[in-house]
């Protein structure tokens, strides 16, 4: 890896160029998204905007990240509606006055930053912060979706928006639904379409830029209606995006008038926490991204982000986050220093005063349609899915909140769910109140170090949410490098929001060079066979294996393998192959061990988690894998099968670079496979007439070669044991053909 960038004026003058390149790609995604999110928001479009200059040119200059990119985020679109709901009192004063509650929270913000309490949001629980997202989703697609389709609903309930967009979708306006349409295809498949000239801009400019023509065609600039098979629909210029000619038109100032009410005060603190949470959230997931790990000081960002939030209100902006999306396009696109947040600020300062005109033409149904894809993403039936996945009573917490955000607002639905846990947590625990704090707080969980230099954490009673700083504050005592076993055995119960910081704390120790293991949790029992699953020790339990467990652990006894159903947190060795290389493994489990003994040759079989995405639109996988470990060096390469891609085997390609290898002696191979690596000579070599028709006459896997080994597996899910066996027999015969063969 090359050399950390250097901080200061000095990363500035040698990264300049690489930084600048990466922010024209951020500055033309933030545009729309500036633009679509402040609409979206109810506020004046130019509110995005100048939250997103001042995201680049403020808090560049105070911040505790590296690389992060600054700016509104969809996640504030519920804040200000609901800010807005709360404090207008028909005057028109409204966002001017959630202009001022903006003002209050950034200086808050900054404030919880200069003493160091930015640390807070671990102990917010996840699912909890996961249902306020997804009821964002629902109010921004219930927003939006009625721009989109050209209808207006007058009712302030979230739930009765959505009823009235199927209720009015016979009076949708077609000529702007063609619009809104058009966009969402777009969006849709702009990834799948090969012309390389659709990918020189991102897909939100493509649907802004795309959307032009159709007003021109329909001619929106005059009032007029037209008439679309027999019935007739208004357009007009109230359709188009309305900016000021001027960015000092655009500037609004806050008003304190509403500083001694009740709705002043919970838009504060709603801005506040959800704020806060997101940002500190997406500057750990930058951290995993970043390819100098570099590391961000959360109490430094969120005193300057509280300062540019301060800064944005005062003149009309929005508040300010990091952003998850932004910042991944930043670091993609070769980004090194902190600057480049400041050129994509200067770049959209630059964007505005140049494009204006050019934006005005643009309709308002296609930044609505960017809104409405992105709130559907975040309440996707996938995103109930997971929860469920997560364990049965995650799914109550997660619904739980969403409906009470939905029916009162943000900061209700987070207190509310967040008390919903834990007297769930109490119900499990199955313990009167007063022992059960008192197993929160005074549980006797300690730090001990070894005379070997390594640690013991020794976890004891509940292990909850509320638990968490008391842990991290242990934590914190360990010098990087060092060994740790967490020790889990004495606790009561282990809530998923704990377990969320320990696999963290996990990765980033082991990213120092320490090995972590977790322990002591055979004797707990979940609703999920997710790794974080909630967990509670149930006394004189005893762990039972699964139906699964058992057909592996007898096939093991069968043929003299080698069994363990528990978890095996050390998963350093797959990291050397390039699927896992860019990807967060967090345990893998079921393990089956043996070994060819005629061609010494050990392989193994099991069961790994993995994650996919950063921060909260992260997923987590799980998968059935064989590693094959070889006797004898062999080119690096990846194979899977041509044409049929699923999603994360796409992504593997992207990051390659690679070309596909052909050869046209073997056409149906070539045809069957998509073969990749950076040494096509030696992989010509390896691959000879035998292991070609061998991989044609046998199922396509996905086969990855690190040079020593092979990791092969086929779907992302987890194995039957018939499957498991025809890794064995696959493993076998490829092995003897590659021990056999010459060079």
């Amino acid at each position: 890896m090359e050399a950390t960038p250097k901080n200061g004026i000095q990363g500035l003058i040698e990264n300049w160029k690489s930084d600048l390149i990466a922010a024209v790609s951020v500055a033309l995604i933030a545009l729309p998204l500036s633009l679509g999110i402040a609409l979206a928001a109810g506020a004046p479009a130019m509110a995005g905007i100048f939250s997103a200059i001042v995201g680049g040119l403020v808090t560049t200059f105070y911040r505790g990240g590296h690389i992060s990119v600054n700016g509104p985020a969809k996640g504030v679109i519920g804040v200000i509606l609901m800010g807005i709901a709360l404090m207008d009192d028909g005057s028109g004063q409204a966002f001017n006055y959630v202009l001022a509650a903006i003002v209050v929270s950034g200086a808050i913000q900054m404030v919880l930053g200069v003493l160091k309490l930015g640390r807070l949001a671990d102990i917010f629980h996840t699912s909890v912060i996961h249902g306020i997202l997804a009821a964002i989703g629902i109010i921004i697609f219930a927003k939006q979706i009625h721009v989109a389709m050209g209808t207006h609903s007058d009712s302030p309930n979230i739930i009765q928006n959505l009823i009235d967009a199927i209720k009015y979708l016979p009076d949708a306006n077609p000529f702007v639904l063609i619009i809104s349409l058009s966009g969402l295809l777009l969006l849709l498949f702009h990834s799948k379409i090969s012309y390389r000239f659709f990918h020189l801009l991102p897909a939100p400019i493509w649907v802004v830029v795309l959307s032009i023509p159709f007003v021109y065609a329909f001619n929106f600039f005059d009032q007029q209606t037209l008439s679309f098979l027999g019935k007739a629909y208004e357009v007009g210029p109230q359709l188009l995006l309305d900016i000021p000619d001027t960015i000092k038109d655009s500037i609004m100032y806050p008003n304190f008038a509403k500083i001694n009410t009740l709705g002043f005060w919970t838009t504060v603190f709603s801005i506040l926490i959800i704020t806060s949470i997101e940002s500190l959230a997406i500057a750990k997931a930058v951290d995993k991204i970043d390819p100098y790990r570099r590391r961000t000081d959360l109490n430094k960002d969120l005193t300057g982000i509280g300062l540019s939030t301060m800064v944005a209100g005062l003149i009309g902006g929005l508040p300010i986050i990091a952003v998850i999306i932004r910042s991944t396009v930043n670091i993609h696109n070769g980004a090194k220093t902190r600057w480049s947040n400041l050129y994509q600020g200067l770049l959209l300062l630059l964007f505005i005063v140049v494009l204006s005109p050019v934006m005005r033409q643009v309709p308002l149904c296609a930044f609505a349609i960017l809104l409405v894809y992105t709130g559907f993403k975040l309440a996707s039936p996938s995103v109930f899915k997971q929860a469920y996945n997560h364990g049965t009573e995650q799914l109550v917490f997660f619904v739980g909140t969403m409906v009470l955000t939905l029916y009162t607002n943000l900061l209700i639905g987070l207190l509310g769910g967040l008390l919903l846990v834990l007297i769930t947590h109490m119900l499990l625990a199955r313990l009167p109140i007063p022992e059960f704090f008192k197993m929160v707080y005074n549980s006797r969980t300690k730090l001990l170090k070894r005379p070997d230099g390594t640690f013991d954490l020794k976890i004891r009673g509940i292990a909850n949410f509320l638990g968490i700083l008391k842990v991290e504050k242990l934590a914190m005592q360990i010098p990087a490098g060092a060994d740790v076993n967490i020790d889990l055995s004495e606790t009561r119960m282990v809530g998923m929001t704990y377990m969320d910081f320990l696999v963290e704390y996990l990765k980033t120790q082991r990213a120092t060079g320490g090995e972590v293991f977790i322990t002591g949790l055979d004797s707990h029992v979940s609703s999920s066979t997710y790794n974080r699953a909630l967990k509670i020790s149930l006394v004189g339990s005893v762990a039972k294996l699964s139906q699964r467990q058992k057909r592996l652990r007898n096939l093991a006894t069968e043929k003299d393998y080698q069994y363990t159903s528990q978890v095996d947190w050390n998963t350093i060795y797959l990291k050397k192959f390039h699927f896992f290389e860019i990807r967060p493994i967090e345990r893998k489990y079921n393990c089956l061990r043996g070994t060819f003994k005629d061609l010494d040759i050990s392989w193994e079989i099991a069961d790994v988690t993995f994650n996919e995405g950063q921060a909260f639109t992260a997923e987590t996988f799980n998968t059935t894998l064989m590693v094959l470990k070889l006797n004898k060096k062999i080119p690096v390469f990846t194979m899977e099968k041509e044409g049929m891609l699923e999603k994360l085997f796409d992504r593997v390609i992207a990051f390659t670079g690679y070309k596909d290898i052909d050869f046209k002696m073997y056409p149906d191979f070539s045809k069957k496979f998509l073969l990749m690596g950076n040494n096509e000579s030696e992989i010509r070599s390896f691959f000879t007439e035998d292991i070609i028709r061998f991989f044609e006459n046998h199922q396509i896997y996905h086969l990855e070669s690190n040079g020593e080994a092979l990791v092969i597996f086929d779907k992302i899910k987890l194995a039957r044991t018939d499957e498991t066996i025809a890794f064995i027999d696959y493993g076998r015969e490829l092995a003897s053909l590659i021990d056999t063969k010459s060079g």
